[in-house]
């Protein structure tokens, strides 16, 4: 739920913001387009929604279908590619979805002046706030299938919400929220859930292959942390990667992949940010 929630958070907030910035021009021009925007973006968000339950129902019933030890397993390998695939999404070909729309989001703008019904203009809206949909479908395709289809439901409806409140205030100009900063926070809990899902898939391959459990080698127990069978346990494992059984090794590994991330994706892509 907590991945689903982060990452659904995320590309929702870009959603709004687009809508947001459509909506706002044509009420500063106006240009009377707003039922035309807001249709379009109904539907664009009734579209971002399919896409995501599709997979996570797809997840929910592929796990049935697999034995105790197989699921073990195909956890184990999807956590440690999720871990990879989600971190280079992310941090490196996020960058290049979000400078294409925003040269599609300034021709479409083009259009917004003429005072007839644009058809081009009505399918681009949907296209943006749709494809915000299949982005959080492709970032849970594999992380879906940790979770059970309500845990999944329940994260991506938070974020969905909570994007839109942000989203609408600041398009509204309510409240000037610091989105740079938002952004750069849904990050570094995006880099954290990447380690934890690498140290993760690594132990479970270990236990079922060599019988070795990491989390007991040079063991550095967090007595202070809730059971991770409560929700607040669950929470922390999963955002933070820790447990009340951790070791230093799980320590190590987690520093090594966001130490690898930072070097080989965010070191290089500084010298030209998206969000000011």
């Amino acid at each position: 739920m907590a991945m689903t929630f982060v990452l659904a958070f995320r590309e929702y907030l870009e959603a709004f913001l687009i809508i947001g910035v459509f909506f706002g021009l044509s009420l500063k021009l106006n240009l009377r387009r707003e039922k035309e925007i807001l249709l379009a973006s109904a539907i664009g968000i009734f579209l971002s929604f399919l896409l995501p339950l599709l997979t996570f129902y797809l997840g929910d019933h592929a796990r049935i279908l697999l034995t105790e030890k197989r699921a073990e397993l195909l956890e184990g390998y999807l956590m440690i590619f999720s871990g990879c695939f989600i971190a280079y999404i992310v941090f490196s070909l996020h960058r290049f979805f979000v400078q294409k729309r925003a040269f599609q989001v300034i021709k479409a703008h083009q259009k917004l002046t003429k005072n007839i019904f644009d058809f081009s203009l009505f399918a681009s809206i949907v296209f943006f706030v749709a494809r915000e949909g299949f982005e959080i479908a492709l970032f849970t395709a594999t992380t879906s299938l940790f979770s059970t289809f309500i845990s999944n439901l329940i994260g991506l409806t938070l974020g969905f919400f909570t994007a839109a409140i942000i989203g609408v205030l600041t398009s509204l100009a309510f409240i000037a929220f610091p989105l740079g900063k938002i952004y750069k926070l849904t990050e570094y809990f995006i880099l954290i859930l990447g380690a934890s899902l690498v140290k993760n898939g690594l132990s479970e391959l270990t236990e079922v292959y060599m019988d070795i459990h990491i989390s007991r080698i040079f063991p550095f127990p967090l007595h202070f942390l809730p059971q991770k069978s409560t929700i607040a346990g669950h929470l922390i494992a999963t955002l933070f990667g820790l447990e009340k059984n951790f070791g230093l090794l799980d320590g190590s590994i987690m520093i090594g992949y966001i130490f690898l991330v930072y070097y080989f994706l965010i070191r290089r892509r500084r010298s030209a940010p998206i969000f000011n």
